[in-house]
């Protein structure tokens, strides 16, 4: 029967074969005295149960538990003279060599050293008050070693450790495929071994003699990397060192568990000294500290740099293709005029609201009840001419300048839209609201250069744009407000009907063959409103480049009313004329029943024509071709449409499925590459954060007043377990802050989308470009350097870890929070077109956050059915690696539970209270990464999608 062997002996029969210092049959038994050449014939302690070294003590020359460190080269040589009879020098050994034996007593191992230390820690003392100590042999070329049995025993590259406490055992470990640093050769030395396992001596004071402290589970569970850490020897031949593994680390800090009063001896020739020294015999591997990255984490900053170098890809390429679009074309603008605009049988209708009908009815889009906007309205209009659509309120004046402009609408078009004439590119179509949507911290140049920059080809010189710009100011007569900033509710700019021409401005630089516009008289007095139909008369007739000029007018002067030269009359979305201006529609409708008085203004007449229409009218104006000659195939026949009897405002007709829906959606092609997009985009960003800074001194001065607030309140922290959860508190402030004050960033997108949405339905420029613009200027200046600002004054303040590494990784994480709640707010600014929703939602998340973090409730404390929220909080991620990174730092906690002194690790209390987990820092910033990525990804998915003008 093979015997059990104790201290990891290797069993030889019905005996034991016993590493270094220790016999008997078990191996159970520690040597004392003598020398630890004599091996297994030392005497050998005994006691009941356990052996005892208590009364051991050591012959001259050797020290340490079990006295097997030796302290002088002469006890060396004594004790491999006693062994072998050969005085101080190995046996057969090259004569050229010096192969006496010293006593290497240096941190370093050069083949097999014994080492023996202190273990003295608070927490660890006030369970088991006597002495406890610890020895170590580390064996890194056994085949150099004159110890008898090593070879034998132990592989090279192996640790065998043993712990006592009050001269018993208490339990022993072992951990091979060891490597040994000598870091900067100041004398000190790190070992890094790995599967290490111990086992807890059953009966001992550690293992179970004490039921309340019995640590056999953890004893026993310990493995993975073990980590030996070695100061170089003081003037005493002493050394501190620290005995590191996972498990050990996290009770007693990131430096392991202390040892004191360490001292080295190894017994090695003189010749292997000779033969090793200057070589380090080491890998560059870390000594256990649990610093080493992950191949999942690696594989997750490869893929980071993948993007960037991605991003850096499509930058090349965006100038690679700006720069063969401004070589292409000639430069130079090219001239308008000669195309026309002709509409047949539109007609739009919008869906009612109707309870009962069924999800099938509406599949089907049978037959439902729809209200009229427009009915069957024709008409055409050729370059040179200008066009008034009038009619009363609901007429459907707005809607069909809308469709003739091509807008996305809501309801239903049917009909068809042509521009006949022009040289066979898609016509250019220009459309001026009715309400005047501006930058207004730019100037009215920088407005209209802007437009230019975007909407002329990009072949066109930028001074050739600049010409251009001036000359339409000159033609709308704001050339003395070119300097002068356009302004807006808050801050006094320029006039409305100079806001106006500049809307008008906006259009005409992109040199249109249609120019539409939406009741540009309106809000206007009468000299703004005569300005503006002057502008609009000079461009439809201009000799050079005439242009078909469309606008509805609501109640237009007599002076106004005839310097248009075609009238489309409108009630209830039927066209009652459409034909030549001034007087005619007067003499049509008296030709019908409907009397004039002379001197009346010809457009209050039409009004109240068509204010009160006679239900003949409708009827005779179906058959009535307005404009005298019949369509051919490039005309189409104007004015006609039947009407029924009933027609009140609330007017519903059957639409049969059987007519043809027709689409002209507009086209998505930009006149300016990518590139410039951006280029012009964050140029028109950088005046406006020039000219408004108060936005970015109120954050500034909002994160320095919070910082030292928040730096006052949690000031000094100390390292009790109290004042460690005010240091996670501190973090769970900044993180909070973060998500609450990122709301600003929704506002400012809210803020912004009526610009966009008009300058996007005109083709300005790609959502991209404008989404990418936006987040720089608003990240860089309003988010990260306030986010700067406070962290750093919370921080120093604070009297968080004090290196540099961990502030810049502690600055890192809530960088990317910040990034990751701006994105966020960016979402929800785009998902929700009330701006009140997307901040309501936005705070609701923030209390979500909050809720999950951590701090709160402790994550394994939530019901199930609740607890995988957790996983979409990112707030819970920040906190997590925030706390990491502070007591990674090798924080420890000093405090007492009732009169015991507690010195443990942070980690330890961070795990108990909050349940974070110690190895989590890398893992939580790829999570965030993937955060930013996903919200970045889904604000350009929602601007593409949801984010455009709809009529």
């Amino acid at each position: 029967m093979s015997a059990n062997c104790e201290n990891y002996g290797t069993p030889n029969g019905t005996s034991c074969a016993c590493p270094p210092g220790f016999g008997g049959s078990t191996c159970s038994q520690p040597a004392c005295g003598g020398n630890i050449f004599q091996g297994s014939g030392r005497s050998l302690t005994s006691g009941s149960p356990f052996a005892n070294l208590t009364s051991c003590s050591c012959e001259d020359g050797w020290t340490g538990t079990g006295c097997n460190v030796c302290r002088t080269a002469t006890a060396c040589q004594a004790g491999f003279a006693s062994i072998t009879g050969n005085a101080g020098s190995l046996t057969g050994a090259d004569t050229g060599q010096n192969n006496t034996l010293i006593c290497n007593a240096n941190a370093r191992v050069y083949a097999a050293g014994e080492m023996s230390c202190q273990v003295q820690n608070p927490t660890l003392q006030s369970l088991f008050p006597g002495s406890s100590t610890l020895t170590i042999l580390r064996n890194l070329n056994a085949s150099f070693t004159p110890l008898p049995n090593t070879t034998a025993f132990g592989s090279s590259g192996s640790v065998y450790a043993q712990l006592f406490y009050e001269g018993v055992e208490q339990f022993y470990c072992t951990a091979d495929s060891c490597q040994q640093d000598l870091g900067s050769g100041d004398g000190s030395a790190d070992w890094n071994c790995q599967d290490l396992k111990c086992t807890c001596r059953s009966g001992t004071t550690f293992c179970g003699a004490v039921s309340l402290s019995n640590l056999t589970g953890i004893i026993d569970g310990l493995s993975g990397t073990l980590g030996i850490s070695c100061d170089p020897p003081s003037s005493d031949n002493t050394a501190t060192c620290a005995f590191k593994q996972d498990t050990i680390q996290q009770v007693f800090g990131s430096s392991g568990l202390s040892l004191s009063g360490c001292t080295f001896g190894e017994c090695v020739a003189q010749s292997v000294i000779d033969t090793l020294s200057g070589n380090s015999t080491s890998s560059t591997t870390t000594n256990g500290s649990g610093t080493s990255l992950s191949g999942g984490v690696i594989a997750g900053l490869a893929v980071v740099g993948g993007l960037i170098g991605i991003a850096l890809l499509f930058l090349v390429l965006g100038w690679l293709t700006q720069r063969r679009a401004r070589k292409q074309g000639a430069s130079g603008l090219k001239p308008s005029g000669g195309v026309a605009v002709a509409w047949s049988d539109v007609s739009y209708f919008v869906s009612t609201p109707t309870s009962g009908i069924s999800l099938r009815r509406r599949r089907r889009r049978d037959t439902d009840n729809q209200k009229v906007v427009l009915d069957n309205v024709s008409g055409r209009v050729v370059s040179g001419e200008m066009m008034a659509i009038l009619g009363p309120s609901g007429a459907g004046k707005t809607t069909l300048i809308e469709i003739l402009a091509q807008k996305h609408k809501s309801g239903q078009v049917l009909g068809s839209v042509t521009f006949p004439g022009g040289d066979g590119t898609p016509p250019r179509v220009g459309f001026v609201p009715q309400q005047d949507v501006l930058p207004p911290m730019l100037t009215v140049y920088e407005a209209l250069l802007f437009a230019a920059r975007l909407r002329l080809p990009e072949s066109v010189p930028d001074s050739e744009k600049g010409a251009r710009v001036d000359d339409i100011m000159d033609r709308l007569g704001i050339s003395h407000l070119r300097d002068v900033r356009i302004g807006d509710g808050e801050k006094r700019g320029i006039s409305g009907g100079e806001m106006r021409r500049v809307s008008i401005g906006l259009e005409l630089v992109a040199k249109p063959d249609v120019l539409l516009l939406d009741e540009p008289t309106s809000g206007l007095d009468s000299v703004s409103a005569s300005k503006v139909a002057k502008v609009l008369h000079a461009l439809a007739h201009d000799p050079d480049n005439p242009t078909a000029v469309i606008a509805s007018i609501h109640q237009p002067s007599s002076q106004l009313y005839h310097s248009f030269d075609q009238i489309l009359l409108l009630a209830h979305g039927h066209a009652l004329y459409s034909g030549p201006g001034g007087f005619a529609p007067a003499e049509h409708f008296s030709a019908r029943g409907v009397a004039y008085k002379e001197g009346y203004n010809v457009a209050d007449y039409l009004l109240d024509v068509a204010s009160d229409a006679p239900v003949g009218l409708f009827e005779i104006s179906s058959g009535i071709h307005s404009g005298a000659s019949a369509p051919s195939s490039d005309e189409v026949e104007k004015g006609q449409g039947g009407a029924s009897p009933n027609l009140e405002k609330t007017q519903t007709a059957n639409i049969q499925p059987a007519r043809r829906r027709r689409s002209w959606l507009p086209s998505t092609r930009y006149a300016a590459t990518f590139l410039t997009q951006l280029e012009v985009l964050s140029g028109r960003e950088w005046k406006i954060l020039r000219r408004d800074k108060t936005l970015f001194f109120a954050h500034v001065a909002v994160a320095s007043v919070l910082g030292v607030f928040c730096g006052g309140l949690y000031f000094k922290t100390d390292i009790t377990i109290a004042g460690f959860q005010s240091r996670v508190g501190c973090l769970f402030f900044l993180g909070a802050l973060i998500a609450f004050s990122s709301l600003s960033a929704l506002y400012n997108v809210v803020e912004i989308r009526p610009l966009f949405l008009r300058e996007r339905s005109a083709s300005y420029y790609s959502p991209t470009a404008w989404l990418l613009s936006r987040f720089i200027f608003d990240v860089l200046p309003l988010r990260i350097i306030p986010t700067i600002i406070v962290s750093s004054i919370t921080y120093w303040m604070a009297g968080l870890a004090h290196d540099a590494a961990h502030f810049f990784k502690f600055l890192f994480i809530l960088v990317l929070y910040t990034l990751a709640m701006t994105l966020f707010n960016f979402l929800l600014a785009c998902v929700f077109r009330n701006g009140g929703i997307a901040i309501l939602v936005s705070a609701l998340t923030a209390l979500y956050q909050m809720t999950y973090a951590g701090f709160f409730v402790h994550l394994n404390d939530i019901p199930p059915v609740l607890r995988w929220l957790q996983w979409l909080c990112p707030l819970k991620y920040t906190l997590e690696a925030l706390s990491v990174n502070e007591v990674g730092s090798g924080l420890m906690i000093q405090d007492s539970l009732e009169g015991v002194p507690v010195n443990v690790s942070a980690a330890l209390i961070m795990q108990t209270l909050f349940g974070f987990g110690a190895n989590n820092y890398y893992r939580d910033v790829l999570v965030l990464f993937a955060f930013i990525a996903g919200f970045g990804v889904g604000v350009i998915f929602v601007v593409w999608l949801k984010v455009r003008e709809r009529r």
